[in-house]
């Protein structure tokens, strides 16, 4: 009997699904249109949160160790480095090294290092990165604490902004997905709200005949659900479309190229939108079914 009554509530709401191809056709298009902006800018938020990532990774502290400084003691050094909490990784470079890169720096004038590969002035170094960048102070702080250091070199301005960047991104996108889910609810509700407006005397009847509110909720209920899920499933399939139409043409831009630009493929995100958007479309059915369904169920 238990069986017989959950198949009677799936069959009505998939039934008021294909019956009220009006209002169902209209939440679709609504939704969709919603969760595409949505996507639209979650997929933003996502690639600045990369590229913010891939820019964090190449913000190194420098290290300098004094010239008199052994072999051995250097390594003890980044052993040292390594062992703080905070530190990703860290990459040694040698007096030649820094000599090098200062060669490479000048170019065509190199006649300015003359001499210094007799005698090389520039001290060794470990470039650090970090795992967070929030852990830049206390992390310099720490080194700055061993022994044999000469001194640090790290890009304040660019942390600092980056981690405001970081979290301004976050902040807008909470708030933006709010204020999407409470215009989808909003618009399910009304549409779902003219089905049952327009079976109120029906839902009436059951009411006086003793069925309760949940049974007759539930299929009203599972309509917002099938609308919610499918305007999900077109949603992501046309937002992955559009995403690799439009990352396609920026990838192949001289500017890309130039700039080094790099952006998630909409396989990376895939998992992610769709736990997101699935979640949203059942999350939204329910509620709006819900509120829908208040007025009419007071008899």
């Amino acid at each position: 009997m238990r069986y017989n009554v959950v198949g009677y509530l799936l069959g009505e709401g998939f039934r008021n699904v294909f019956k009220n191809k009006k209002s169902t056709i209209a939440s679709l298009c609504i939704m969709c249109a919603t969760m595409l902006i949505f996507g639209f800018f979650f997929c933003i938020g996502e690639n600045i949160n990369h590229i913010l990532d891939t820019i964090e990774g190449a913000q190194g502290i420098s290290v300098f160790i004094k010239n008199d400084t052994s072999e051995e003691r250097i390594k003890e050094i980044g052993e040292e480095i390594l062992a703080i909490e905070g530190v990703n990784k860290i990459e040694y470079r040698s007096k030649e090294d820094a000599l090098n890169q200062m060669k490479d720096w000048l170019k065509d004038k190199q006649y300015l290092l003359a001499g210094y590969d007799k005698v090389n002035i520039f001290p060794a170094s470990y470039v650090v990165t970090l795992t967070d960048l929030n852990l830049s102070q206390s992390v310099q702080e720490q080194i700055l604490k061993i022994n044999d250091i000469k001194s640090i070199e790290s890009s304040e301005k660019t942390i600092s902004t980056l981690i405001s960047l970081a979290k301004g991104i976050q902040i807008g996108t909470a708030v933006f997905l709010v204020l999407l889910i409470v215009i989808s609810v909003f618009i399910i509700s009304n549409t779902i709200k003219l089905t049952v407006h327009a079976r109120r005397k029906e839902i009436s009847i059951m009411k006086y005949v003793g069925a309760t509110n949940s049974f007759i909720r539930w299929p009203f209920i599972i309509e917002g659900i099938t609308i919610g899920i499918l305007s999900a499933l077109i949603s992501v399939v046309l937002i992955g479309i559009l995403y690799n139409i439009i990352t396609t043409n920026i990838m192949a831009s001289e500017l890309a190229a130039t700039i080094n630009l790099s952006l998630l493929s909409f396989s990376d995100m895939f998992t992610l939108i769709m736990i997101v958007y699935v979640g949203l479309g059942i999350g939204i059915g329910i509620i709006g079914s819900t509120i829908s369904m208040r007025k009419y169920l007071k008899v």
